[in-house]
């Protein structure tokens, strides 16, 4: 296949493939050549444990320090006065039955969902929808609460939720390319932190086995495990 220029220069950047520092990797993927767009830069990470057993899921939530740099449509399903303190805390949407049957009918203009406990029953049969998306709302990722206020705070302020896939990947957004390395870095160690902390007590052997920094449409970059000491 013949490379674009965009992609014969990013080779020359790049050059050969290694393991680098978690700097090396930024400043590399900032002199990669700009797109007309604040392109994100994620994070991959292959794990060494099998999703397939349910006591080596490994998911959570994290708040980035110096959040995503995504701005999320907040949508809160609740009742009553717990409509108006989610829409008073920064919710975009907010309500009950008429937004299940909304999102039913196939409205999916939205990226975070939070739900009151009354609220799982009806949230519940939208599982077909929500959960393909990583939506669906659960006590553990605090998405299922009664202070409505402040998890939507929280997902506004850069929230992230992190859950591994069936081939044992985790993958997320760390912020913008735009951002100050520092922030970038800062944003990285507390996701590393967390994923550390949900090491699920029955994985044995190597917990991370690979991690790539990449941006939305540039290359991927293998971060030296050894020099992180995460091994």
């Amino acid at each position: 296949m013949k490379k674009s220029k965009r992609a014969k220069k990013i080779s020359q950047i790049v050059g050969e493939e290694r393991k680098l520092t978690t700097l090396e990797v930024i400043d590399l993927l900032k002199k990669c050549p700009k797109l007309k767009f604040d392109e994100s830069i994620e994070v991959s990470m292959k794990l060494g444990v099998d999703p397939k057993k349910s006591d080596q899921q490994v998911r959570g939530t994290v708040s980035l320090p110096h959040g995503s740099g995504k701005s999320l449509k907040v949508l809160v399903f609740a009742k009553a006065n717990k409509v108006q303190e989610a829409l008073d805390a920064g919710a975009d949407f907010a309500g009950a039955e008429e937004y299940v049957e909304k999102v039913k009918g196939g409205w999916l203009d939205f990226n975070a969902v939070v739900a009151t406990p009354d609220m799982m029953r009806e949230v519940g049969k939208l599982g077909r929808i929500l959960g393909p998306r990583s939506l669906m709302p659960t006590p553990k990722s605090g998405t299922v609460t009664q202070d409505v206020k402040k998890a939507v705070k929280e997902i506004k302020a850069g929230k992230v939720e992190f859950k591994v896939d069936k081939n044992g990947v985790i993958n997320t957004i760390l912020g913008k390319l735009s951002f100050e390395n520092k922030k970038i870095i800062e944003n990285f160690e507390v996701f590393i932190a967390a994923i550390t902390k949900a090491k699920p007590s029955t994985c044995k052997g190597t917990y991370i086995k690979n991690l790539v920094l990449s941006t939305t449409m540039g290359p991927g970059l293998a971060i030296d495990l050894q020099a992180l000491n995460i091994i």
